[in-house]
């Protein structure tokens, strides 16, 4: 059996290569992951984020990045061995950087959307904020 030398050397192996501008970017945060599996991941979703996919789920994303499933994705964010504190540390350093220290506000709306039917990923009854009630959403 042909073992590549990474392995060998216990070392670990790149991290796939996606697009310039993903990689570029999300190399800011490598050292934040201790695997790189994780760090793929990572990027996979930033790819995915950027496509021009009608629906950013995680199945979505995942066909659009050539993963044969979500598994890897959902494990990512659910079970990865990386802090999110430290990730969201990193990314207000970088945006403070960019704007020479100018003050900046973040608002973020996680509120959902109604959603008719199931078809769609993820569909099911949750809190919609913007209805005031739960709902049938995403």
């Amino acid at each position: 059996m042909d073992v590549p030398l990474e392995v060998l050397q216990h070392k670990a192996r790149p991290a796939i290569e996606t697009v310039t501008l993903i990689d570029e970017y999300c190399k800011l945060y490598q050292d934040l992951f201790p695997e790189v599996r994780s760090f793929e991941y990572f990027k996979y979703l930033h790819l995915g984020m950027i496509s021009e996919i009608k629906r950013k789920t995680l199945p979505a994303i995942a066909r659009a990045v050539g993963l044969e499933d979500a598994q890897g994705l959902h494990h990512f964010l659910w079970k990865s061995p990386w802090e999110v504190k430290n990730l969201k540390n990193r990314r207000l350093k970088i945006l403070n950087k960019a704007l020479n220290g100018a003050s900046f506000l973040v608002c973020i709306d996680e509120t959902g959307d109604k959603k008719k039917g199931t078809t769609t990923d993820y569909v099911d009854r949750q809190y919609i904020g913007n209805l005031g009630k739960i709902e049938n959403g995403i």
